[in-house]
This record gives structure tokens, C-alpha cells and sequence, in this order.
């Protein structure tokens, strides 16, 4: 078992509201075609952690509900105290009291995503308040100094099937590796703590070389050459593990979303390909995958 130091951690409640989603024309995609398609925000009915995140006549979405709060300052409390594995709870109307799990947060939108049953979805109304037992801030690895974690409850890691190899890197399984290349929108940022950085499927080749085609919401990925300890930036040798928030996209520079969840700058992050990690499968989200 890993050591850490989960018993030193806060616990904060922090909160959000379902907000309305997004849909102004017209998008232009990378290859100069105006389009006009679902975005972010909402309820999305037909979508969630498990699902293809790429294919969708869509441009960013994000699966299960979104939440947010008009306040900038407990928006960035929000975006930044949520884990991704936290508990979270419909605090009114029809679905009151019915738990979700926190499993995205999107950068630019500055949205926290929350998967919930299918019928639980259903009761759900545009302004419904969610709470979050924020727990996962500041968590580290004590016998890894050289790896941070961000944005990661500690039961989830708990879950995860994470070793030590003989020469002491982290072993983390992942579904798919992603050369820091193509890595798009997000990159530049001086923080990974909220948000995501963008995986850009515009060159074929590249896409059909790594089998970035079957990429699915909640998926863990290895972003190779990619350091987010202090910021998103290309390093030689570093890797990120991240999960996958949000779809691919038509505008130039955008792609399947990406939080973070480990880094190591000189990479002593040794990514091991499983095709069941998934948060879904991993949490046992859902009876149907």
C-alpha cells in the first residue's frame, strides 16, 4: 500500500449549481467550416464516464452534469478543493440526497463534472445545487518525492492498481499513451490544480499511431514529454497521468480534455497500458460497462 499523508488532509464542503449549457454559432473548426453544435454545461442525458469521448456531433462536452457557481471566488474554491473520486450529493429537488462522484474538472468554463446513475439524471432540473466533500488537496506520496499528486481523492487512489518497479518508479496503469506534441489548449497554464489541457486529434497519423480513436470519458492516460508540476510544459523525459473530461473537438487547438492526477518532471512515472482503467470500471459507476 502506498504511503501518504491522507490523515493530515483537509476536509472542506464546497458546492455548485447545474448550469445551463452552451450553444452560440458558429464554431469555425480547423478547417475553416462554421458549424453549429452542442457545448458545454448541463445535464447531459445520454452521456457519461464510460462513453467514447470522441465521434459526438458535439464541441467540448462534458458527460453526466455540470456544475458551477456565478461567484468567481467560490467558483475557483470549487474548481480547485474538488478531487476527482469525491462524493457528491443533489442537495434539492427531485433527486434529493442521490450521490454522484466527482470525475472532471474543464478549464476555460471552469466547470466540476459529476457522474450519476442514468435514472438519477433524469430527476435532475437546470439550478439543482450539488455538495461536495472536498478531500484530496495537498495529498503526497511519501516515498515518492519526485511524483506530485493533484486533483485526486485518496480513496480513489487506494483503488488504483499502482506498484512500484524495480527501479523505483510509480507503475500507474493507463489505457492509451499521448506524445506531449499534440497536446493543445491548456498548455502555458502556471497551474494544473483545476482545469485541463487538450489532446488534439487534427493529425491523422498520429491519432491511428497511438489509437487515440477509442479515447472514452474517464479514462486514465500517460501524457508522454509533459510536466504539469508548476504549469502545463513540454520536458523531455517527464510524464503526466491525467483523466479524460471532456470530448474532442472541431476548433483548432482543442481535443479530449485532460485534469491531472500525477506528474513527474524526470520521469519517475512508468505508465503501464490497461485497457480497464477507467473510472468507471475502477469506481464501478456503472452497471453497463
Amino acid at each position: 500500500m502506498l504511503r501518504t499523508n491522507a490523515d493530515k488532509l483537509v476536509k472542506a464542503i464546497v458546492e455548485g449549481t447545474i448550469n445551463h449549457p452552451t450553444a452560440s454559432p458558429y464554431r469555425v473548426t480547423a478547417w475553416g467550416e462554421p458549424v453549429v453544435l452542442p457545448g458545454t454545461g448541463g445535464i447531459t442525458l445520454n452521456i457519461r464516464v464510460g462513453d467514447l469521448a470522441t465521434g459526438w456531433a458535439a464541441d467540448h462536452v462534458e458527460p453526466g452534469v455540470t456544475i458551477k457557481n456565478s461567484d468567481g471566488g467560490a467558483n475557483n474554491g470549487l474548481n480547485t478543493l474538488a478531487a476527482i473520486g469525491n462524493e457528491a450529493v443533489v442537495a434539492g429537488g427531485d433527486a434529493k440526497d442521490e450521490k454522484g462522484v466527482v470525475v472532471g474538472k474543464h478549464g476555460g468554463a471552469e466547470h466540476v463534472m459529476i457522474d450519476l446513475p442514468w435514472e438519477t439524471m433524469e430527476k435532475l432540473n437546470i439550478g439543482d445545487k450539488f455538495v461536495i466533500r472536498a478531500y484530496g488537496l495537498g495529498l503526497k506520496l511519501l516515498d515518492f518525492p519526485d511524483v506530485t499528486v493533484m486533483n485526486l481523492d485518496p480513496g480513489l487512489l487506494e483503488t488504483l492498481d499502482i506498484q512500484a518497479d524495480d527501479e523505483g518508479k510509480l507503475v500507474i496503469p493507463v489505457t492509451h499513451t499521448v506524445p506531449a506534441a499534440i497536446m493543445g489548449s491548456g498548455l502555458g497554464s502556471n497551474q494544473a490544480y483545476r482545469g485541463d489541457y487538450d489532446i488534439q486529434m487534427f493529425d491523422k497519423k498520429t491519432v491511428q499511431e497511438y489509437g487515440l480513436e477509442d479515447l472514452r470519458f474517464g479514462d486514465l492516460v500517460a501524457l508522454i514529454d509533459a510536466d504539469t508540476t508548476y504549469g502545463r510544459i513540454y520536458k523531455t523525459g517527464a510524464v503526466t497521468i491525467g483523466i479524460i473530461v471532456h470530448s474532442d473537438c472541431v476548433t483548432a487547438g482543442h481535443g479530449p480534455g485532460v485534469t491531472t492526477l500525477f506528474t513527474s518532471s524526470n520521469g519517475q512515472i512508468a505508465p503501464k497500458i490497461d485497457p480497464g482503467a477507467n473510472i468507471a470500471r475502477i469506481l464501478n459507476l456503472r452497471d453497463d460497462f
